[in-house]
């Protein structure tokens, strides 16, 4: 994982609290435990000083509810002090499991609730904290992005909510359009990409990947990815490709116009390992069929990395393509909750964000530039010296033998 910088006579900007909403329990407390870790280290020599008072705690999870009435209206309610604190609240809007009674109906929460939420516990602590920023993984309503005929602006109107309601900075992974923090001009927008935690993890599970250009190659499922696609490419040192979607613009089927074929515009991909690299996977039918045309233009092995793996309409499609090896892993962050269901696939890969999210909200407490954690190039290119030298090693041994 990414190596935490050493903080030492640095001041707090205040003391730390994190709200972590019920949608995102799981990782809000894995980025705690890191938290706690880093602190035991951090500033010791200054345990009695009131500049950090606070500074080393157990756990900076502050207590609060979203309780609901019976008609399911919501509200929250913060059961420990946040004033003077440095806030963050995380929420998951994709999470999909957590449910609430209506009426006597069960009723399962949507993005458009959790967001609601996040909203709520803004508004309990009613302007007390020193600063407040929403790291919200997956920007809600983002990819309703820009308006192209009489629609409405979503995103854009969420980030000047927030900011309204007095919310500092935004912090979020893999934004659709990063462009939409024009929307928010005095605020803070911090947007994220996680390409070293997918190089760590796809070595991590193959241990004879060749990494240059005569034997992997990057590919973009679709024009809007290819920036990641570019810049993951050139770290690595290899050849990168896209698909072009061709659509369909006279119809419209769930929202979209459908796809009718994926051109390929790239270099050989004969025998050759592919990543294919995009920030989601919402029904995974354009990404199987995007794996399914690299198989059939003899592709040795595909590999899929995701930021956001969504599984709208559940698994059985990758089900299916695994077993008719389409592809071998799945990488995907653990930004957004996923069904435990999947957790047991053999293709799936889960790649741990907490780190590197702590290590963020750490850096941010301590106002020290975020260049510290975007810049990740060189952090990449050293785990693939060691996984290169350790190729090379037992290539020698098999030649020795």
């Amino acid at each position: 994982m990414a190596e935490h910088l050493s903080i030492e006579d640095m001041l707090p900007v205040a003391p730390l609290g994190l709200v972590v909403h019920d949608s995102c329990r799981e990782l809000g407390q894995a980025v705690d435990k890191r938290l706690v870790e880093f602190r035991k280290h951090e500033n010791a020599h200054h345990p009695d000083s009131s500049g950090f008072f606070g500074y080393r705690k157990d756990s900076y999870i502050i207590d609060c509810e979203w309780p609901r009435f019976g008609t399911g209206e919501g509200k929250a309610i913060l059961r420990d002090t946040a004033r003077g604190m440095d806030i963050f609240i995380l929420a998951d809007v994709c999470n999909h499991s957590l449910s609430f009674t209506v009426n006597g109906f069960v009723h399962y929460m949507s993005p458009d609730d959790i967001y609601m939420d996040v909203k709520r516990i803004i508004a309990a602590i009613g302007g007390k904290a020193h600063r407040i920023t929403v790291v919200m993984p997956f920007l809600y309503e983002s990819r309703q992005h820009k308006r192209s005929m009489r629609e409405s602006l979503d995103c854009a109107m969420a980030l000047a909510e927030l900011a309204d309601m007095g919310v500092n900075d935004v912090i979020t992974f893999d934004a659709h359009d990063p462009k939409v923090q024009n929307s928010i001009p005095l605020c803070g927008f911090d947007n994220f990409t996680p390409p070293y935690e997918f190089v760590s993890a796809l070595i991590h599970y193959e241990r004879d990947l060749i990494i240059d250009k005569d034997h992997l190659i990057v590919i973009s499922p679709d024009e809007g990815a290819l920036d990641r696609a570019v810049y993951f490419a050139g770290v690595l040192g290899v050849n990168t490709g896209m698909f072009y979607k061709r659509r369909d613009y006279t119809k419209v089927i769930n929202g979209k116009n459908p796809i009718v074929a994926h051109e390929f515009l790239g270099d050989n991909i004969d025998g050759k390992d592919v990543i294919v690299i995009d920030d989601m996977i919402s029904s995974g039918g354009s990404m199987m069929d995007t794996a399914k045309q690299l198989k059939s233009m003899n592709a040795k092995r595909v590999y899929v990395c995701c930021t956001f793996g969504l599984f709208t309409e559940g698994i059985e499609l990758f089900d299916k393509a695994y077993d008719e090896c389409v592809f071998e892993k799945m990488i995907v962050t653990n930004l957004c909750y996923h069904d435990p269901e999947i957790k047991t696939r053999p293709y799936f890969i889960e790649a741990d964000m907490s780190e590197f999210l702590a290590n963020v909200v750490d850096y941010m407490n301590h106002d020290i530039a975020m260049s510290k954690v975007h810049t990740n190039t060189e952090k990449i290119q050293e785990v693939l010296r060691r996984y290169n030298n350790r190729l090379g090693m037992e290539f020698l041994a098999d030649d020795n033998a």
